[in-house]
């Protein structure tokens, strides 16, 4: 018997059956505190991929050494440089070492980054964060706070989880200044951008 033919016999119209939902999911229905989700896209300028950072070649990071203020085992970069894709899709930074990503509204130049206004990492040693609150639109994680691996140490702290992958959705048309949070890192010149077209 089909599923509909059953609810018909059964007496039970639609409404019953969103009665017979969990508290927990009618609560929600009538609070209106669902999930957003947006339509979704597809097509070349759906997504797009970012290497921000890179393990320079010739680096051996056996047993997972990785990159410390102090030394040049990783490339300072976003590659490449910029990336197109259409509003409501994604960019997947691809982070390798102890990188922030840190996205700025459209219009905004590197120029335009108060690199005064910086905190510190939250676990120390480390480099300042770079923190001008001015047009930002996403923050991402402060690396210090990563999980720590084994192998040895680097400098004065075990090394920490330094590759991952942060996916940031961009809804609307622009031009995105795209920055290393990490203050040596964007004032060595680690940005780029991201164009969204309607």
């Amino acid at each position: 018997m089909k599923r509909r033919e059953f609810l018909g016999r059964a007496g039970l119209g639609s409404a019953a059956v969103a009665t017979l939902a969990s508290p927990t999911a009618r609560a929600a229905t009538m609070t209106g505190h669902q999930h957003e989700h947006a339509a979704a896209i597809s097509g070349p300028q759906a997504t797009a991929t970012v290497s921000f950072g890179a393990w320079a070649s010739g680096v051996d990071r056996h047993p997972n050494l990785g990159a410390t203020p102090t030394n040049e085992l990783n490339v300072h970069a976003l590659i490449p440089n910029e990336v197109q894709i259409k509003a409501g899709g994604t960019v997947n930074f691809i982070i390798s070492g102890f990188h922030q990503v840190i996205v700025y509204g459209d219009g905004t130049r590197p120029e335009d980054i108060d690199t005064s206004d910086t905190i510190p990492a939250t676990v120390q040693p480390g480099p300042p964060l770079i923190n001008d609150p001015t047009n930002r639109v996403f923050r991402g994680i402060d690396p210090s706070v990563l999980p720590a691996l084994q192998g040895p140490p680097q400098g004065p702290r075990p090394p920490v989880l330094q590759d991952r992958v942060e996916a940031v959705q961009f809804a609307e048309a622009g031009r995105y200044l795209v920055i290393c949070g990490v203050l040596p890192h964007f004032a060595g010149g680690m940005y780029g951008y991201v164009k969204v077209n309607p």
